[in-house]
């Protein structure tokens, strides 16, 4: 983009009027991105057609703000660390005694997983909320038990919300069948799909509607930010108002530590009228493992989530600094329903856009325009981050993550899970698993069983490594099988502050 509107320059387009310049060239980008949405909305009928609609006007907004975006979107010398009391600490919201009923507060409340997201990353297919992570129980099953147990236990009516992708919506509601005599109602939305945009014409990739053959990479799903306008768009936000919900919960579905918090809710719906808060941001402490995470700052007399794509280059260091700045967002969030449909309505719901570069498999290049759902916590009345434990972060991204979760570190009760009493320390061990175990179907040929891991540090395991059955893994513990070797931990074995490398395979005879 700034090729286009700084392209006048080598024309010789005088310095006075380059603005102009600039003008005209990002109205002729809109108009011709305009013109080819239109001629694609053109191949779509029926239903497609209204869905698409939709979607592109969202597009067109977006499209809109990304030309006039001029350089970095924060000016480094006006961040300032937030106000002592916009960031609350947990214990202090947990200090506060509950109600007798938190059935009222309860029944305000709409749980939202954000479950656009598929299990490549993991060598899986379809999404990644269907892949077992705990006694053949799904991320998807996990959330049905937690919220049913709510409902059983307060005798109350707290609905689950899926915001599904166009990757993950069928297989999704194929599978949502099985919960039908579960106590708690389940609502589905879909995130808007935009067109990918060619990086040298600024113009769609896409040829026609369709999402097959050639097609079948040139849209995208615009990040979690759009939760605000397809929730608004899809007619469920009006519905769950009347309803009388007041208040949504959002988080990763893969986040197994993102479960209702009856303080944070309670503190919530316990506010005077004039000082409501429409928006908590849960934040946690920083580790050295979190330095890319978004932090809150104070700009601008508001709060305001700093992702890293956003730090110019000459301060990313500092933005990775643990001392400066020194908590990071979860993206377990509690935003106000009517808040989200006055801003909608006003459009006042302002997000910084995130350009995200690709490469399709043909090797053209093209960049997602995308929001985040936390950048939209400056546009809310009273919005408040609060410091919670690292337990209410437990995400699983990779099968190294996975192994943490399946192991005997956590106990599951309820859908919920918890550090186990039986760890001395409550910090999760840091688990690496190398190139072998990137795969779940691969990682499950490796393990006849998951090991001890209750006074496990630091584990690294490398190369073609399989573990038999009940392994202890204690303090730090290495295994590399270098390249043409084989290690093979036999039953029973206990390794602790160990090294293991080289080639060890026992075989039956």
């Amino acid at each position: 983009i700034t090729l286009y509107l700084t392209s006048g320059l080598s024309k010789g387009v005088p310095n006075g009027g380059m603005a102009q310049f600039q003008e005209e060239m990002r109205q002729q980008l809109e108009t011709s991105m305009h013109a080819e949405l239109d001629k694609l909305l053109d191949t779509a009928t029926g239903v497609d057609k209204e869905v698409s609609k939709k979607d592109f006007d969202g597009f067109k907004k977006l499209f809109h703000r990304f030309l006039q975006v001029k350089g970095p979107s924060v000016d480094w010398p006006k961040i300032h660390r937030p106000p002592e009391d916009s960031i609350q600490p947990y214990d202090k919201i947990a200090a506060l005694p509950l109600p007798d009923s938190l059935a009222d507060s309860l029944n305000k409340l709409v749980v939202v997983k954000l479950n656009g997201g598929l299990g490549t990353s993991m060598g899986c297919k379809g999404p990644k909320s269907l892949i077992s992570v705990r006694n053949e129980n799904t991320f998807l099953d996990l959330t049905v038990q937690q919220i049913e147990h709510l409902n059983k236990k307060y005798n109350t009516d707290v609905p689950l919300v899926l915001m599904n992708s166009f990757n993950t919506d069928e297989d999704t509601k194929k599978i949502l069948q099985k919960y039908t005599h579960h106590r708690v109602k389940i609502h589905t939305f879909n995130q808007s799909r935009y067109p990918r945009i060619n990086k040298e014409s600024l113009l769609p990739v896409a040829t026609d509607i369709g999402m097959t053959g050639e097609n079948a990479d040139v849209w995208y799903p615009p990040g979690h930010g759009d939760i605000y306008a397809s929730f608004y768009n899809s007619g469920l936000l009006d519905q769950l108002i009347t309803e009388g919900k007041e208040y949504i919960f959002v988080s990763n579905i893969d986040n197994l530590g993102a479960t209702v918090d009856l303080n944070i809710l309670h503190h919530l719906v316990s506010q005077p009228n004039g000082k409501r808060c429409e928006f908590i941001m849960e934040v946690t402490d920083k580790t050295r493992a979190d330095v890319k995470g978004g932090t809150l700052i104070q700009y601008d007399n508001k709060l305001r989530l700093l992702e890293i794509a956003q730090v110019p280059k000459a301060h990313v260091d500092e933005f990775k600094s643990v001392t400066k700045f020194k908590i990071f967002n979860t993206n377990n969030l509690w935003i106000s329903l009517g808040a989200i449909k006055r801003l909608q309505e006003q459009n006042a719901m302002d997000m910084e856009i995130i350009v995200n570069p690709k490469t399709l498999d043909g090797g053209q290049n093209v960049i997602q325009l995308e929001t985040a759902v936390g950048a939209a916590i400056k546009s809310f009345d009273n919005a408040l981050g609060i410091n919670v434990p690292r337990s209410r972060f437990l995400p699983v991204k990779t099968v190294s993550d996975l192994l943490l979760v399946m192991s005997n570190l956590y106990s599951l009760e309820a859908g919920s899970l918890t550090m186990s009493q039986k760890r001395e320390f409550p910090t999760t061990p840091h688990v690496k698993l190398g190139s072998s175990f990137t795969k779940v179907q691969e990682y499950q040929t490796r393990f006849e069983s998951i090991p001890d891991m209750l006074e496990l540090d630091h584990l690294t395991v490398s190369g073609d490594v399989t573990f038999g059955k009940q392994v202890s893994l204690k303090g730090t513990v290495i295994i590399i099988a270098n390249h043409g070797d084989r290690i093979d931990i036999p039953a029973g074995t206990i390794l602790e502050n160990k090294i293991v490398s080289g080639n060890l395979r026992i075989l039956d005879h």
